[in-house]
């Protein structure tokens, strides 16, 4: 017989553990389906988290798994394939509540399983699409950063180097300047004649210094980055390179729900409500499948938020159902 879940958490990050603990508390039967790719993997800590500065990210998965196994919540490695809405479900809390039922989804993973839940958190986040240049793969997350709130301190007063993707670059030019007086503004791929004046006056007032011509690769030293080499031969002399990756929002399965959706410049993520909530009733989205920008402590909080809701969702559900039997 095909599993009845509570709520089914796709993604065991931040967000969905978060949103696992608070489920599991509220004694919800709760499964999270977790392909074990998280997008900070690349990174040896993370940083901005209060209480949790600095801790590795691996380190902090471990314990918020953990943590929701002390309250009976489910974790499986395996990767959801497809998700269909539609089925009436009980979650069978008691005598009280065998009665009531709402529009569920079944959830269909990679190794077979099917298991079916009233209520549904997408939190599958988003993957870094690197720019094609020599190195930067192998040193992402290591000396190639493309955050400063969450490396700037480390490297701080470093020779940076920037690289543009993009004309929007120049606001993470400007932004490291933070952190260090001695940055360069590689403009790759971007022409010089496409930055604004006000670009440029930007740049000169930070003291960034814009560099133009394509970047052919990193040069490295001990497994260490000293510096980017540009297709004409020359050299610069950098220790830390910071860039934009293309996000690549992971939206497939709200897709296939017909969540609705909204275009930004990172990419097109879920239309929420403040508690996650989708367009698809039953159907919340949290951390990075939300959005570019969720940090670490933003995903979690995300995830809070949405079990919350679901938690009061489900019992006026049930509620209702029994007031009208």
């Amino acid at each position: 017989m095909t599993e009845k879940y509570a709520v089914v958490v796709v993604g065991g990050g931040a967000a969905g553990l978060s949103a696992a603990l608070v489920l599991g508390r509220a004694r919800h039967r709760t499964l999270v389906i977790d392909a074990g790719e998280p997008r900070n993997a690349p990174a040896a800590h993370m940083q901005g988290y209060l209480t949790r500065d600095g801790m590795p990210p691996a380190e902090f998965l471990a314990i918020g798994r953990e943590e929701i196994a002390r309250y009976g919540v489910e974790l499986v490695r395996d990767r959801v394939v497809d998700v269909t809405r539609g089925e009436d479900l009980t979650e069978g809390q008691g005598e009280d509540f065998t009665g009531a039922q709402s529009d569920g989804f079944t959830v269909v993973l990679a190794g077979g399983r099917t298991v079916r839940a009233r209520r549904l958190v997408v939190a599958t986040g988003l993957k870094d699409e690197l720019p094609a240049v020599a190195g930067v793969a192998e040193r992402f997350g290591r000396d190639v950063l493309h955050c400063p709130f969450c490396h700037g301190w480390e490297v701080r007063d470093q020779p940076f180097g920037v690289l543009a993707t993009t004309p929007a670059s120049v606001h993470q030019a400007l932004m490291v300047s933070q952190w260090s007086k001695d940055v360069r503004f590689f403009l790759h791929t971007v022409a010089e004649e496409e930055l604004s004046d006000e670009d440029l006056r930007r740049l000169a007032a930070a003291g960034v210094e814009v560099v133009p011509g394509e970047v052919a690769g990193l040069v490295t030293e001990n497994d260490r980055l000293t510096g980017v080499r540009l297709a004409d031969g020359s050299e610069h002399a950098r220790s830390v390179l910071f860039l934009a990756p293309r996000a690549v929002p992971q939206t497939g399965l709200l897709e296939g729900l017909g969540a609705e959706l909204h275009e930004t410049p990172f990419g097109a993520y879920p239309v929420v409500d403040a508690t996650g909530l989708t367009s698809v009733p039953g159907a919340w989205a949290a951390g990075n499948a939300i959005g570019f920008a969720e940090q670490v402590v933003h995903a979690a909080s995300g995830g809070y938020r949405a079990a919350t809701a679901i938690v009061g969702d489900l019992l006026m559900t049930d509620l209702d159902a029994v007031a009208q039997v």
